[in-house]
């Protein structure tokens, strides 16, 4: 540069802006950098304690979904004072990622002790079940620990997330919280967890709700007089919703909370897998399940692959190498989608009071079923802006975690109000909701207004016991001839038909207590008009098919028509071409 300026020559644009910068200080670039990596680490950790300083640090608002009719919302939730205010993050945990850091790191969980009980399920199995007392938060208590079977004290089970037990900071602030308002406390850990051993050949996932199922009805009999609550955080939460919704009115459970499910496993685990952070996530999980496994290398090894599930780098290489095989699922896709709580919503009968983060950095808010929360007359989600995935703490020191508050807010309104969930039990089994009850039955049903109906078991069931009366009736060696003259027709009655079988059903069973015994020709001519008296319904639908179908065949011609006379049209023109000349417009117009 210095001979270019000797020289008397322009210097160029780069050499002037290298100039430029090498007048400014070091320190103006150090700042600059600074600025840039907070600008990045603030978009990264999805920080918004600058949200909450432009919202005069009040927080976000609470939004509410559930039924307009809800009674639960209307006589409950709309009295918890939690659930009509505004979340406020503690400022230097404004971010999920650090919520949730915090939370699996450290927590600051009260102190508690737990009184275990070992429950063995009927596989063989054994369950720790952790109890915390009330009596147990007195400051001076003559109890001895124990519950007499006639105690009305509210029972409430917690169900603990993945690879989580009663250890876990976010359970201790649950259970510490709900024992001291004066209610009894069990935690159901998983199988395998809580420091006990697997004794059967049986692991729990996100869609085993057995353990829940048995621990539930256990209690409900040994305490017949306590009402029972229960509690399902993260992964424990999609279980519980799954197995309320498989019970519907059938379960003892008298009101329920979900905090921060996942909904739909397969959505969630797409999402884990998307982006960086979500990755480190799902290889902190991956981690975790793997020394789950470790615990117990004996059984699991038996049963599937070792080394692959030893090598798994993410949650779904685990619950294909593990899960599915000794659960005995096809895939992980179809293990997600059999095991999503999100199928199960629309059959929850117990007031269920669901709390989750739009900012949860494990379960997203892509996987929520908003429409199917307000559907359910039973069921009030609440949503806030934050709160990190089980996180929500609150105040400057972080010494409370929010959704604790709503949750026993909820619970204890439920309690004292008359929406409580008593026990129905069901005379019919539930059928799942993956399944469809056309595909159970084969046939169809014609009914007078040209409709086509499914005909179910149950009507397959009628037709049956009909072609074996009218074979008895006929009194044929094998019955094969009639049978077949009334199975031609089956899947073709309609309720006409359903009050006749009622009626040659009403008089087989009158008929052998009617004085004495009939001649042979009187009992053939009764059978004869009762087979009449059967089939001429069917005719009738027989008729209307035939009917039914006519018209479908003139609209066929008529649409067959229709499309196809631009080529006929096109076709006659070439194949008439010389009339068409012959006849000149003059001749048309003289004939006129």
């Amino acid at each position: 540069m210095a001979t270019a300026a000797a020289a008397g020559e322009p210097e160029s644009p780069a050499e002037l802006l290298l100039r430029a910068a090498a007048l400014v200080p070091l320190e103006r670039y150090a700042l600059a950098a600074l600025v840039l990596a907070s600008a990045f680490l603030y978009r990264f950790l999805e920080l918004h304690v600058l949200g909450d300083l432009l919202r005069g640090l009040r927080g976000g608002r609470v939004a509410l979904a559930f039924h307009p009719d809800s009674q639960v919302y209307h006589r409950v939730a709309s009295g918890c004072r939690s659930l009509h205010g505004r979340y406020l993050a503690t400022p230097w945990l404004a971010s999920p990622h650090l919520q949730t850091l915090f939370l699996g790191i450290w927590g600051r969980p009260p102190s508690v002790t737990y009184r275990r009980q070992l429950y063995t399920v009927r596989d063989g199995g054994t369950i720790a079940l952790d109890w915390l007392l009330a009596s147990d938060c007195e400051v001076v208590t003559s109890c001895d620990g124990t519950i007499s079977s006639d105690d009305s004290t509210p029972i409430v089970v917690v169900v603990p997330g993945l690879t989580s037990d009663s250890t876990a900071a976010y359970v201790k602030h649950l259970v510490f919280s709900m024992a001291s308002n004066g209610w009894n406390v069990v935690v159901g850990n998983h199988r395998g967890l809580g420091g006990i051993s697997i004794t059967s050949d049986c692991f729990y996932n996100g869609g085993w709700t057995e353990d829940i199922r048995e621990v539930v009805n256990y209690l409900h009999q040994k305490y017949p007089q306590a009402p029972l609550f229960t509690v399902g955080t993260s992964l424990g939460a999609n279980i519980l919703v799954k197995y309320l919704g498989e019970e519907g009115e059938n379960t003892p459970v008298a009101g329920a909370a979900s905090i921060c499910s996942p909904w739909d496993l397969l959505v969630t685990s797409r999402f884990i897998s998307r982006k960086l952070v979500q990755r480190c996530y799902d290889k902190a999980l991956a981690i975790g399940l793997k020394g789950y496994a470790k615990l117990h290398q004996p059984v699991l090894a038996r049963l599937a692959n070792w080394e692959a599930i030893t090598s798994s780098r993410s949650t779904r290489e685990f619950d294909h190498h593990a899960t599915c095989v000794v659960a005995k699922y096809e895939t992980v896709d179809t293990f997600y989608r059999k095991c999503s709580s999100a199928n199960y919503i629309g059959n929850v009968s117990v007031p269920l009071l669901c709390i989750s983060a739009l900012d949860d950095p494990l379960c997203t808010k892509e996987a929520i079923p908003w429409d199917e929360c307000r559907a359910n007359k039973n069921i009030v989600l609440a949503t806030t802006p934050n709160g990190g995935h089980l996180g929500f703490f609150q105040g400057l020191t972080a010494g409370r975690l929010w959704w604790v508050e709503p949750v026993s807010e909820f619970l204890s309104a439920l309690h004292d109000s008359p929406c409580m969930h008593r026990r129905k039990t069901q005379e019919h089994g539930l059928q799942s909701p993956l399944e469809s009850s056309i595909d159970k039955g084969p046939y169809v049903n014609l009914m007078e207004d040209g409709m086509v109906a499914a005909v179910t078991n149950e009507d397959t069931n009628i037709q049956d016991s009909l072609d074996k009366q009218i074979a008895r009736e006929t009194g044929g060696s094998d019955g094969k001839v009639d049978v077949q003259q009334t199975g031609i027709t089956r899947g073709l009655h309609d309720e006409s038909q359903s009050a006749e079988m009622n009626t040659v059903s009403s008089e087989d069973n009158v008929a052998p207590a009617e004085g004495p015994a009939e001649s042979q020709e009187q009992r053939e001519e009764l059978s004869a008009d009762k087979i009449r008296d059967v089939i001429a319904p069917v005719k009738k639908s027989i008729n209307q098919l035939i009917k039914s179908q006519g018209r479908s065949v003139w609209w066929l011609a008529y649409i067959a028509v229709v499309t196809s006379w631009p080529l006929l049209g096109t076709l006659g023109f070439f194949l008439y071409r010389k009339k068409f000349r012959n006849s000149s417009p003059a001749k048309w117009l003289l004939r006129s």
